[in-house]
């Protein structure tokens, strides 16, 4: 085109079609001052084209954005970790729960309130001189074997050897064979001038261990009588270490959940008095509020419950 039209196009023209060397641009659209403003392109189109008949049920639930399988999706990826995770720590403790969460504090100041305790079977990671035919190493014969601050392994077994009990995390600190009047060879700061005639647990009635929470005045045997004489087959297995705090989220569940079901009454009894009332008329659940840490265990969901 030339002349004086040269270099224009009508409004209805292409002007895409266009093309004498100049530099077009996009016809823009003018407001009633003449200010103009160019039109985004047109948004593409995000749905999603998966299908079941497409693509099968594995492909469709993987790549869906439903929103309801979105979130099942995301439920059962979080259960799968957790499920990996548990059995990689089973693997290693040997074990199930491989968690505790220490409720009370019995232990203290080894093991306080919160902290997750990582439990493993009592013939993994083995010190020096353990007694024959267990893993454990006791405190009166460990040599270095220290484990939470003191010498000695710490425990978890059934009371009296009992299912129905909750199980118990305390330190052993002396093996004592059949009949054996083991408040002789207990340590006198401990006992005190008790004497064997005084226990009812001695002499003992079969092989086992004597045991002690460290924040407690008295061994389990004794004061409150917490557990007979331990067993082997009583111990369920040893403390390896601890991860603070953790535990409390494990610990908030079970009290949700606990309110919910029956909300139980309270025990409140000073550790003073633990000392001078009758050790039997001490109920575990006194002892629970007391002298007797309970602990539950982790990763939050999975397990049984333990007290120390």
């Amino acid at each position: 085109m030339s002349g004086p039209d040269a270099g224009r196009f009508d409004d209805d023209d292409d002007w895409e079609d266009r093309d004498d060397g100049a530099d077009r641009q996009p016809p823009v659209e003018t407001d009633q001052d003449g200010h103009g403003s160019e039109q985004p392109p047109a948004a593409t189109d995000q749905s999603n084209d998966v299908t079941i008949a497409d693509d099968g049920y594995v492909r469709w639930f993987l790549n869906t954005n439903d929103e309801r399988v979105a979130i099942t999706r995301d439920i059962v990826s979080s259960v799968a970790i957790v499920a990996v995770i548990g059995l990689l720590l089973f693997t290693v403790s040997g074990v199930w729960p491989p968690l505790v969460a220490v409720e009370s504090g019995s232990m203290e100041p080894n093991m306080e309130r919160g902290d997750l305790i990582f439990v493993v079977d009592d013939d993994r990671f083995v010190g020096d001189e353990p007694v024959d035919g267990t893993g454990v190493v006791p405190m009166e014969t460990s040599e270095g074997h220290d484990k939470f601050g003191e010498d000695g392994d710490v425990i978890i077994f059934q009371p009296d050897g009992s299912e129905y009990q909750t199980p118990v995390i305390h330190r052993a600190h002396f093996w004592v064979d059949e009949g054996d009047d083991w408040v002789a060879q207990a340590d006198e700061d401990i006992i005190g001038d008790t004497t064997c005639e005084q226990v009812n647990t001695c002499p003992a009635e079969h092989a086992g261990f004597i045991t002690k929470g460290d924040a407690n005045s008295g061994y389990d045997q004794h004061r409150g009588h917490v557990s007979d004489v331990v067993k082997p087959e009583w111990v369920t297995g040893k403390a390896s270490f601890r991860i603070p705090w953790l535990g409390h989220v494990r610990l908030a569940f079970e009290d949700f959940f606990a309110g919910m079901a029956a909300p139980a009454p309270v025990i409140d009894v000073p550790a003073s008095a633990v000392d001078v009332m009758d050790p039997q008329t001490l109920s575990v659940s006194a002892l629970g509020a007391t002298g007797v840490a309970s602990v539950s265990t982790g990763l939050a969901v999975a397990a049984g419950r333990t007290r120390d």
